[in-house]
């Protein structure tokens, strides 16, 4: 890291100063929290106790589930901590790494997304090359491509942001080390590290949703020339849970970060609850109550776990 790093800590300054709304936040966002890690540990486990599940599009989503709960993991716990403490200090090296983490697991849902978008349009207009375009082998290259991608992202933004040198202010106007308020803090000349971070994430985000778009195009070309009504129905269907979850993640990432750090108001504490805690928390609700192959394989589920406590209650009853 080059520059002079003469501060040792920093002091975050949370979501609100107000005392009287840091309980009632710290109640609201540590249900989220929880609610966050059972809906996506839940998936995980569902899509691995359920053969009707082992399927590429499965796997990617067990990936963005286990991404999203790393991703709220980074963020929240420091936030909940923050909020019944006085002391909101996060030392040079916490807020480094707390950086570093946010940024890479980031990285990886963009790019999870993009594949999920792939993987539908191999699924629903290549369905008969599906099984070998996609295969166990390409998926797991796919997910290992983008951990070393947004790795050497993660450590690109995080050089860029803490290669300055932090001599001013220490106060950090956010609830986690983010980067526009970080630059803020920053002595020496930003601009050339800002226009580093900005190409990185448009190269990011914006490859990212590219390959979504041309995806959804040539499925939307191939479900229109289907004659069936209820072909195209199911495969809009298919496609509706991602393309409600690509509609979150990418409008605040673009709301957020593709945007000059001047432009930046107040409204960006909002859109980051919404993007770091709430987001992680509506996408396994989103995937389980709008998928039917999710809802029967649960039902099925919850059916195989109570024939099996009636098992064992006749068979006490017999001892």
């Amino acid at each position: 890291m080059r520059g002079n790093h003469t501060q040792t800590k920093f002091i975050l300054l949370g979501i609100t100063e107000s005392p009287r709304a840091q309980t009632p936040l710290f109640v609201l966002f540590l249900l989220i929290y929880i609610v966050t890690l059972v809906g996506n540990v839940g998936i995980i486990t569902l899509v691995r106790v359920s053969p009707s599940l082992h399927t590429p599009m499965y796997f990617f989503l067990t990936q963005f589930a286990f991404t999203d709960i790393c991703y709220s993991t980074v963020i929240s716990p420091r936030m909940l901590a923050d909020l019944l403490s006085e002391d909101k200090t996060i030392s040079f090296t916490a807020c480094m790494m707390q950086f570093f983490t946010f940024a890479f697991f980031a990285a990886i849902e963009c790019h999870l997304l993009a594949m999920m978008a792939y993987d539908r349009h191999v699924a629903i207009c290549q369905p008969l090359l599906y099984v070998t375009i996609i295969s166990s082998r390409v998926c797991w290259q796919l997910v290992a491509s983008s951990y070393l991608l947004s790795f050497l992202s993660a450590i690109i933004y995080t050089w860029c942001v803490f290669g300055g040198s932090f001599c001013g202010p220490n106060h950090i106007d956010h609830f986690f080390c983010d980067v526009s308020p970080l630059l803020k803090l920053v002595c020496s000349d930003t601009h050339s590290s800002e226009m580093i971070i900005f190409a990185f994430v448009t190269i990011n985000v914006v490859s990212a949703v590219v390959v979504t778009l041309l995806s959804y195009i040539s499925i939307i070309r191939t479900v229109l020339r289907m004659c069936s009504a209820q072909s195209r129905a199911r495969a809009f269907h298919t496609c509706a849970s991602h393309l409600m979850v690509v509609s979150l993640f990418f409008g605040t990432a673009f709301f957020m970060y593709l945007q000059p750090s001047s432009s930046h108001r107040s409204l960006d504490k909002v859109a980051s609850i919404f993007y770091t805690v709430v987001t992680p928390m509506l996408n396994p609700f989103i995937y389980s109550l709008r998928n039917k192959e999710v809802k029967e394989a649960l039902i099925k589920c919850g059916n195989r776990l109570f024939n099996q406590r009636q098992q064992r209650r006749v068979l006490s009853s017999r001892t």
